[in-house]
């Protein structure tokens, strides 16, 4: 059994990169001949006509192709909280994996526009389970003081699956016929094979042990992880003493359905867990993720020129990732959410301001045969554009990309954290699938506009933070219970300091908290439970 949790969270974030190979495995194909031919709807069409004039699927068409995955993933996302606390963490992540082999052989045998949005749905299903619940499985075995990196890792892998399987896409464009997107539609389940089988190498969640009364397991896993397989190691004596303690507190409070999500001493917790998700949409992101080529359409590139410009969005997103992967435990969560806000709203309103200003409608139809290519901006004030619609990968993917992630999971109890997260990430999915389906027909009928909206949503994204979210960097999950239970003001927390290891035989620190803790008593309560 691996026990390091950088080798753990590599494994288990493959489960983050599902979604990354869903999301460019369209971004990269909508703009290629042999997929607009193939299920074309336009002048040349229905479908099956290689005219070099195929328009494609219609805007709205193209819209529900493209919600369909987080259409599923929404429902996935939901389900996962009641596989998750069953089952486990593990087995769930599993399940996820399984289902997603099933849509990528549907998707990669399509023969047509249904059978195609039936197999990204089924696709969605998995990437919902995922998303869920490998930040709750990571951050439940990460120590305090690297929850922050292991738990942000699951959005590095999110950009790696987008770059790899655009550059695959990108690739397979210069095959003949719909093998060009048969094969990376069909390769995409790779990496679901490796991470079902990878997972069987991996310890369960210790919290999750600890709630089915599974204390042997439980301790022998915190000694695997924390304490290099040592059970007496006094860091995980505390941890398993913490643990007990929650789980004896927590019987005393049963209920554990969705509903006790919404009672007034939980209620708001799961406002601001489901609102980082809701804003990690509304910033706009997915306009570039999943419509770059589109965007860049408008500046005038086509053709390859559109696709190797496109790429380099997904280079930024990885390389720029990185960062949060290093300071995010040490500058905290609103720092990164409040900073990634205001520089999302000036990159908004710039790009805005020069479409607006600079451009002019598109011929009737749309740039190359594509009607969401509406507007046409050149010169030096489309270089201009392209620029922005870099720099705003660049503010979200070290801010709002890995800490929408990161934040949930660290908000909630032991006995309602699987539920909790899960609705969490479906509220992400439910405005996935809306802005995706939105998009297209809105770079239709309102052209450029559409920048402005994500400029006000990004704004008023950052003033919700400040006012809202508290500061949970470097705090135990059971120490975060405290944070709720007070009156202290968001914009008056701070992150807490790591001191995990300064601690004596008689009196441990904690993350800034000292605990008076007796280890014999610890240990032997561990052997008793």
């Amino acid at each position: 059994m691996i026990g390091n949790i950088y080798v753990i969270t590599a494994i288990a974030v493959i489960g983050g990169s599902l979604f990354g190979f869903d999301l460019s495995s369209m971004s990269a194909i909508i703009g290629t001949r042999q997929y607009n031919c193939y299920f074309n709807q336009g002048p040349h069409g229905p479908p099956f006509d290689d005219s070099p004039n195929c328009s494609g699927p219609r805007s709205d068409i193209q819209g529900g192709i493209t919600a369909s995955m987080p259409g599923g993933s929404f429902i996935g996302a939901l389900l996962s909280g009641v596989l998750s606390d069953r089952l486990g963490r593990k087995s769930a992540i599993q399940v996820g994996s399984v289902i997603w082999i099933v849509g990528s052989i549907i998707i990669c045998a399509t023969q047509n526009i249904p059978m195609l949005m039936v197999g990204r749905f089924i696709n969605g299903l998995s990437v919902g389970i995922c998303s869920a619940q490998v930040p709750v499985y990571v951050a439940e075995l990460a120590p305090p003081h690297r929850r922050g990196l292991v738990v942000g890792t699951q959005q590095w892998a999110i950009t790696w699956g987008i770059l790899i399987m655009f550059y695959l896409s990108y690739g397979c464009s210069f095959l003949d016929g719909n093998i060009s997107f048969r094969l990376p539609w069909g390769l995409q389940m790779i990496p679901a094979i490796l991470l079902f089988f990878g997972l069987l190498l991996l310890p369960e969640s210790p919290r999750w042990l600890a709630g089915k009364d599974r204390w042997e397991d439980c301790h022998n896993v915190l000694a695997l992880v924390h304490g290099k397989g040592d059970l007496n190691d006094t860091f995980v004596q505390v941890e398993l003493q913490q643990l007990k303690e929650t789980c004896d507190f927590e019987r005393s409070n049963p209920s554990q359905s969705y509903l006790e999500l919404f009672q007034p001493n939980m209620i708001w917790r799961t406002h601001i867990g489901v609102s980082v998700q809701i804003w990690s949409q509304l910033s706009g992101i997915n306009v570039i993720m999943l419509y770059i080529t589109y965007v860049f359409g408008m500046t005038g590139l086509s053709g390859n020129a559109n696709l190797v410009a496109s790429s380099i969005s997904y280079v930024i997103n990885m390389v720029v990732t990185i960062v949060a992967l290093l300071y995010v435990d040490r500058v905290g969560r609103r720092f990164a959410l409040i900073g990634g806000g205001i520089s999302l709203t000036i990159w908004w309103f710039v790009c805005a301001g020069l479409m607006g200003s600079y451009g002019s409608p598109a011929p009737p139809g749309g740039l190359n045969n594509i009607a969401a290519v509406s507007w046409l901006i050149t010169g030096a004030p489309s270089k201009a554009v392209i620029a922005c619609s870099y720099l705003v990968v660049a503010s979200f993917a070290p801010t709002w990309g890995p800490v929408s992630w990161i934040y949930p999971p660290e908000l909630f109890p032991l006995r309602l954290r699987g539920k909790a997260v899960a609705l969490a990430t479906s509220s992400n999915w439910i405005f996935n699938f809306a802005l995706s389906y939105f998009v297209p027909p809105a770079f239709v009928n309102i052209k450029w506009k559409t920048y402005i909206i994500f400029g006000v949503f990004s704004l008023a994204m950052t003033i919700h933070c400040f006012l809202c979210f508290p500061e949970t960097s470097g705090k135990t999950l059971e120490e975060i219970e405290e944070l709720f239970s007070g009156n202290t003001r968001a914009w008056r927390t701070g992150v807490a300091k790591n001191r995990l290891r300064e601690m004596d035989t008689n009196d441990v620190e904690l993350e800034g908290i000292k605990a008076p803790v007796h280890l014999e008593n610890v240990s032997d309560k561990s052997k008793d439970s």
